[in-house]
This record gives structure tokens, sequence and C-alpha cells, in this order.
């Protein structure tokens, strides 16, 4: 990667690190962890949330469907704008704001009694995660060189994906232990340890480059590499959604399986292949995930039987441990360094896209005709991806990549 002051020219191939391109200094070390202490918060919530509303609060499922629902409503809406605010008041103002809302909601719910204020508060939590998520991958791409971008961006999703796998064990302990409040204050007091580690963030971006231009919300030249992030979204939204229910129709005990293989290879996968994959066009790596994420759905689609179901995840794990990295990669190759809040608000819209509406479409194909078939639409989906996501790579390296 051909990487300009200005942070707009991409070439069609990948530089190869360079060693004295540092990338775990103590801002890198900081922003991972306090990714890990936020979305192990909204992992504990993510547990509790449903048997709060559904126990003392006396709502319904309908209910825990509302108050989850309210969350993702309220991030999307408001990811363009946190965007432009980390861009023209900087990263570390919005991390800490948005980690700070997060432990106010997450207390707040402790004493929520009925569904409204639960509802509410959970609104305010869309806040927080679109100011918090934002901010963080704009810092990411203020922190990382250019040329270990890939690299970088699979060590720090480790913090989320660790902390979405830690949160609900331990908020089930804190409830098994001392009941559903303690499990609310867990989640505020890690919230706010994201808000004490981020005040120690240095080195990212405080204020914007270019005072007298409007920051965009939308950073649309994002958009075309951006809908190959969607379509791998969309597919891992389908997973999400279906592989336990598969899991159980086919007799795969437990019916976790196919999850907790997927989380294996992920990890793995993003711990052993982070100095790999900034050898490779990021394009062209980002049309590879997708095509082995429908391989891999497409294995649980035609082979439904425990071993089909098993295999099918790791393959499709190994697809997702490549494509969150590429993409964000070619998405911050082209923007400025305050452009980078508008990328990852940009990027952060089609992430909620992806798993909020692919599984609601995706579930009536599989009420229709079944998960199998479910996960066959979801295979075409990411194949469509990778095939506009190789006609960009032709067009760009035609063109000597996109500038402004």
């Amino acid at each position: 990667m051909r990487a300009h002051t200005a942070g707009v020219t991409l070439s069609t191939a990948r530089a190869r690190p360079d060693k004295h391109d540092r990338l775990l200094t103590p801002a890198f070390i900081r922003l991972t962890v306090a990714d890990l202490a936020y979305f192990t918060a909204n992992g504990v919530a993510i547990y509790t949330l449903s048997l709060w509303v559904t126990g003392p609060v006396g709502s319904d499922k309908s209910g825990a469907g509302l108050a989850f629902g309210a969350f993702y409503v309220a991030a999307l809406l408001l990811r363009p704008v946190a965007g432009r605010l980390a861009d023209t008041r900087g990263r570390r103002p919005l991390l800490m704001a948005g980690a700070l809302i997060s432990a106010v909601g997450m207390f707040g719910t402790a004493y929520a009694d009925s569904l409204l204020p639960v509802v509410l508060l959970r609104i305010l939590l869309g806040v927080a995660e679109a100011a918090f998520f934002v901010a963080s991958i704009a810092a990411l791409a203020d922190l990382a060189p250019p040329s270990r971008m890939g690299e970088a961006t699979s060590y720090n999703s480790l913090g989320l994906y660790l902390g979405l796998a830690f949160g609900p064990p331990l908020a089930e302990l804190l409830m098994r232990t001392a009941g559903f409040t303690a499990a609310w204050y867990g989640a505020a007091a890690l919230s706010l340890m994201a808000v004490v580690v981020a005040a120690g963030i240095k080195d990212v971006r405080s204020r914007s480059e270019s005072p007298g231009r409007p920051a965009q919300l939308i950073l649309w030249k994002a958009v075309p590499p951006a809908l190959g992030f969607f379509a791998s979204v969309v597919a891992m939204g389908a997973f999400f959604a279906f592989g336990s229910l598969q899991a159980d129709a086919v007799g795969l005990t437990p019916v976790s399986t196919p999850l907790f293989v997927y989380g294996l290879v992920v990890v793995a996968g993003r711990l052993l292949l982070a100095r790999v994959l900034d050898r490779f066009p990021a394009l062209l790596l980002g049309a590879v995930a997708l095509a082995i994420i429908a391989a891999g759905l497409m294995i649980m689609a035609l082979r439904s039987t425990p071993i089909g179901i098993a295999v099918g995840a790791a393959v499709f794990g190994f697809g997702v441990t490549l494509s969150t990295p590429a993409f964000f990669s070619a998405i911050f190759a082209i923007a400025r360094p305050s452009e980078r809040g508008a990328a990852s608000g940009t990027a952060s819209i089609f992430l909620d896209l992806g798993v909020g509406a692919g599984p609601m479409l995706l579930g009536l194909a599989a009420q229709a005709a079944g998960i199998p078939f479910a996960f066959g639409v979801a295979a075409a989906v990411a194949l469509a991806g990778c095939m506009w996501i190789l006609a960009l790579f032709r067009m760009w390296r035609g063109s000597g990549g996109p500038a402004e």
C-alpha cells in the first residue's frame, strides 16, 4: 500500500510491514484494553437484559425484543453524527463520553422497574455505543502504521471478541452470587474502567486538521469497499441467528458448538495471521474472505450433519478472520486523517444494517424453506459481495487507485 500524508491513494500492491513501524505502543495497548472493558460490559448486558425484562421488570419476550432493538436503532442513527464529532472534537473525548454514558445507562438499568425506562436507557446505551465504537475505530486508524492496518485490526478486534465472549459468563456468575443488581453494577464498573483507560490514550487526533471545512457525516468514497464488508456481516448475522438452531436440528451437542468453533478459529486466526495479512492487497484479501465465508455457509447448507455443521463453522470462521482486517484496511486507506471518524461511522452503519436486517430477512427464508436454505441465500450474498469486490479491485488497479 502506497500511503501519502493525505491518505487517499491506494496502490494495488500492499507494502510489506516496515519493522520500524511500531504497532504495540502504550496508546495502542490502552485502546485495546479500553475496548475489552467496554465490550465485556456489553456482554454482561446482552446476557442479563432479556432475563431482567422478562423477570423483575415483569414484561414478556416482545418487551425484551423491543429493549434490544431500541439500542441498535439508536446506535445506527447516530453513527454518522459520532463520526463527525470524532473528526471535529477528537477521538479521546468521544471514547470517554461513550464509556461514561454506558456506565450511567448500566447503573440506571438496575433501578428500572418497568419496560419504558428500560427502553429509554437502552436508547441511551445506543448513544454510548455509537460514540465509543466509532471513536475507537478512528483512534485505531490513527495509531496503526499504514503498512500494518490489517495487523492492528486483528489484534485490536480481540478486545471486542473476548469481551463479548467473557461478558455473559461473568454476568451469570454475578447474578447467581449476588443477583441482577450486581450484574448491572458490574457492567457499570467495567464501563467506568474503560473511561479511565481511555483518558490516558495519547497520539490520537484531538481536533480537525481543516477547521474551515465542514466534517462529513458519510464518507461516500468508502461506500464501495464497505459494501463488501456489508456482505460479510449479513453472512455473520445468518450464522449467529441460526447456527445453534441448526446444530440442535441435526443433533449436535452442545448446541453452542458452532459458535464455539467459530470463535476459537477467529481468535486463533487473528493472533496467528495478524502479521501476514498486510502482505496482500486489501480488496483481493477481502474477496477471498467472502469466498471462504460462502464456502463455509454452503457446507452447512448441504451437509446437515453434526460434522458438516462443525466443519462449516470452522471454514466460516476462517473467512471472518480475514474479512474485517481486509475491509477496514481498504476503507481507511482512502480516508484522510481528518476523515477517519466519517470512515468509521460509515463502516459502522453497514455493520448495524448487516447484523440487524440480515437475520430478519434471512429469517423469512428459513421460515419458508428451512435453515439450510437460509444459509444458501447468505452464501449467495457473500458470493455477490465477492464478485463486487473483485470488480472494484480491477477498477482500482486499472486507474492506479482512488484519489481526490
